[in-house]
C-alpha cells in the first residue's frame, strides 16, 4: 500500500496572497481582528513572528505591529479546496480529507496507471502550482501515519518520501511530539518517562508503556515500531463518521465539556448531511489527565442526522460518563456509526414524529446553508457557544 497526505500550505493565507499579489512576501492574518476575534489562519511570514491560528487578534498584532489582517471568506476558500479536490480525484477515488486543506490519497491502485506513487505525488503538487498558483507539501509512504509525517518536515512546499524499507530510520529520530495527537501535556508525561524520542518510544517494552499509559501506550508503540493498519477511508464509504479534540490544558469544567461536545456533534451530523448518510450508533470517549480513555455507546431506535437527537444522546453518555469518572479530561471525541447507504430514505413514525422534531430538521437544514453561504464558524448551536469563543 502507499499512501500520500497532501497538506497545502498556509491555505487561507495563500489564496489571499495569491488574489492580492500586493500582499506577497508580507505578514499576513487571516480573521483575528485586534478587538475580540481570533487569527484563522497565518502566512509564513507572519508564523515567523509567533503568531499561529487560534491566537486572539490582540496577541497577534503585538507580535507583530506590520501585519496585514484580512477578513476570512470562508466560502472561497471552500471552493478552492473543492478544485484542490478536483485534482485529487484525477488520480483516485479512494481520497479521504481532513479539512479543507489537508487529505489522504491511497495511490496504490493508480501506480500501473500514472507510475510510483512519488511521481503521482509530484505530479499533483505541480499541477496544483500551474492550475492553482498554490504550493503543497506532500509526503509519500506506506502508511498513513508516516505520510502525515513526511508532509510536514520539510514545509513549506515540501515533497518528502519514505520507502517501507526506511520508515524505522526516518522515525526514529523525531521527537516524540511529532506523534499524532500529542499535544504539550502528552508529550511532557513522556518526557517525564524519559521518552524524548519515537525511538525511544520502539524500544521501550510494551508492558512498561501499557502499565503506565494504558491502551494509548499501546497506540504509540505501535506507531514507533512502523505498526499502522489504518486504510484510507472516504467519507463515502466511511464505517463511522469522528471528530475529536485535544486540549491544551486538561479539562474539569462541566459546562465546557458539555459544549465541546455539542460544537463535535455540529461537526460529525453536517458531515453526515453533506453525504446523505444517517446514523444509528452514538459513541463518545474522553481520555482522562492519567492517559486512561473511557468510551461509551448507545444504539438509536431509529437512524438520525438530527444534530439535536444525536446531541441529546452525546451529552446524557457525557453526564453519566463523568459521574463515574470525573477526573481532569484531555481529550474528547464524539463518534457515530452503523451508518446508512448513502440517500437512503430516514425511517419516520407517523405516531411518533412531533412538531418538535419537524422543526428541528427545518433548523437542521437552514443552518447548513447558512453555513455554505457565510462560513462554518458564523452559525452555531447556542450549546457549542463556550468552546467556539474560548477557540
Amino acid at each position: 500500500m502507499m499512501i500520500l497526505h497532501i497538506d497545502m500550505d498556509a491555505f487561507y493565507a495563500a489564496i489571499e496572497q495569491r488574489d492580492r499579489p500586493e500582499l506577497r512576501g508580507r505578514p499576513v492574518v487571516v480573521g483575528g481582528s485586534t478587538g475580540r476575534g481570533v487569527v484563522a489562519a497565518a502566512s509564513y511570514e507572519a508564523r515567523r513572528f509567533g503568531i499561529h491560528s487560534a491566537m486572539p487578534g490582540r496577541r497577534a498584532a503585538q507580535l507583530c505591529p506590520e501585519a496585514v489582517f484580512v477578513k476570512s471568506r470562508i466560502e472561497h476558500y471552500a471552493e478552492v479546496g473543492r478544485q484542490v479536490r478536483a485534482i485529487f480525484c484525477r488520480y483516485t477515488p479512494l481520497v479521504q480529507p481532513l479539512s479543507l486543506d489537508e487529505a489522504f490519497l491511497d495511490v496504490t491502485g493508480s501506480e500501473r496507471l500514472f507510475g510510483p506513487a512519488a511521481t503521482i505525488g509530484r505530479r499533483i503538487k505541480d499541477e496544483i502550482r500551474k492550475e492553482l498558483d498554490l504550493t503543497a507539501s506532500v509526503g509519500v509512504a506506506p502508511l498513513k501515519f508516516v505520510a502525515k509525517i513526511a508532509s510536514d518536515v520539510n514545509k513549506p512546499d515540501g515533497f518528502v518520501e519514505v520507502a517501507a524499507a526506511d520508515v524505522i530510520r526516518f522515525l526514529d529520530p523525531l521527537p516524540v511530539s511529532r506523534f499524532w495527537g500529542v499535544g504539550r501535556v502528552g508529550e511532557e508525561r513522556l518526557h517525564r518517562m524519559g521518552l524524548r524520542t519515537i525511538g525511544e518510544v520502539r524500544v521501550r517494552k510494551l508492558d512498561d508503556l501499557q502499565r503506565s499509559l494504558g491502551s494509548w501506550g499501546e497506540h504509540l508503540w505501535k506507531l514507533a515500531n512502523g505498526i499502522d493498519e489504518r486504510r484510507v477511508v472516504p467519507d463515502r464509504s466511511a464505517k463511522q463518521i469522528s471528530h475529536e479534540r485535544t486540549f491544551a490544558d486538561d479539562m474539569t469544567d462541566e459546562t465546557m465539556l458539555r459544549a465541546v461536545v455539542s460544537y463535535l456533534v455540529e461537526q460529525v451530523t453536517r458531515r453526515l448531511r453533506r453525504h446523505g448518510r444517517q446514523a444509528k450508533n452514538v459513541s463518545i470517549k474522553y481520555r482522562r489527565d492519567d492517559f486512561q480513555t473511557f468510551a461509551k455507546s448507545t444504539t438509536l431506535k431509529t437512524s438520525t442526522h438530527s444534530t439535536a437527537e444525536i446531541y441529546r444522546v452525546a451529552e446524557s453518555m457525557l453526564v453519566e460518563m463523568r459521574k463515574r469518572e470525573p477526573r481532569p479530561v484531555r481529550l474528547i471525541g464524539v463518534s457515530v456509526g452503523s451508518l446508512s447507504g448513502k440517500n437512503a430514505p430516514q425511517q419516520l413514525s407517523l405516531f411518533d414524529q412531533s412538531e418538535g422534531e419537524t422543526n428541528q430538521r427545518e433548523v437542521d437544514k437552514i443552518v447548513d446553508q447558512l453555513r455554505d453561504k457565510i462560513g462554518e464558524q458564523a452559525v452555531y448551536r447556542a450549546t457549542s457557544h463556550q468552546w467556539i469563543h474560548r477557540k
